[in-house]
């Protein structure tokens, strides 16, 4: 209950901090022009969308649906105010803002219906449709992966998620770190496993 009740005092604040600003832009749509920290939040929230829509609808997850507006919140906290001018930029925050009173409507609505309303909205946040996400916006652009060395966790790497697999694994070895480590140990096999890691086989 105490965890739950910081979450919706953290939610209220960055609430008040917005509320001004957003009242006025517009919802985000298409295809936007972003600095990194926007561009991350426009992607939390599509992807809260989807995850919050699979726990409640298809699993009836509710404590992982509110993990999920937590981390999404985490990320608004992480954005810098954009100015009153940066129109574009508040619409996201409105959009991120919005999405998280919707989703937690069925779960604590006498919170919610309270800062709906206070954003100028003429129905209540329990008759409005459920938010819809974009897969596109949702898709990550980048991947982690990690590289190993015979089995055992050296360092890891940030590559777009449509890197091709050899050129992965090429860098992989590149790596600075995976250099030192290698030195002038063979190279026996090369493991990519997609979108999680490359284990390097060195000889002994």
């Amino acid at each position: 209950m105490e965890g739950s009740f910081r979450f919706l005092g953290r939610l209220w604040r960055i609430f008040d901090e917005y509320v001004e600003d957003i009242r006025g832009a517009a919802p985000a749509a298409g295809p936007l022009e972003l600095t990194d920290d926007v561009k991350a939040l426009r992607r939390k929230t599509h992807q809260t969308i989807r995850k919050v829509s699979q726990d409640i609808e298809d699993r009836f997850h509710f404590n992982t649906a509110i993990s999920a507006v937590m981390e999404l919140v985490n990320v608004l906290y992480s954005v810098k105010h954009p100015t009153k001018d940066n129109r574009t930029a508040l619409s996201v925050v409105r959009e991120a803002l919005e999405t998280a009173i919707l989703l937690l409507t069925p779960i604590v609505p006498h919170i919610t219906e309270e800062l709906w309303e206070r954003l100028g909205k003429d129905k209540p946040a329990a008759d409005m449709p459920w938010p819809d996400f974009d897969p596109a916006v949702a898709s990550e652009e980048e991947m982690t992966i990690v590289i190993q060395i015979n089995g055992k966790l050296r360092s890891r790497m940030t590559v777009p998620v449509d890197c091709d697999a050899e050129k992965i694994k090429a860098d992989a070895q590149a790596d600075e770190k995976i250099a030192a480590f290698i030195g002038k140990n063979k190279i026996l096999k090369v493991i990519y496993v997609p979108k999680k890691l490359v284990n390097i086989v060195v000889a002994p």
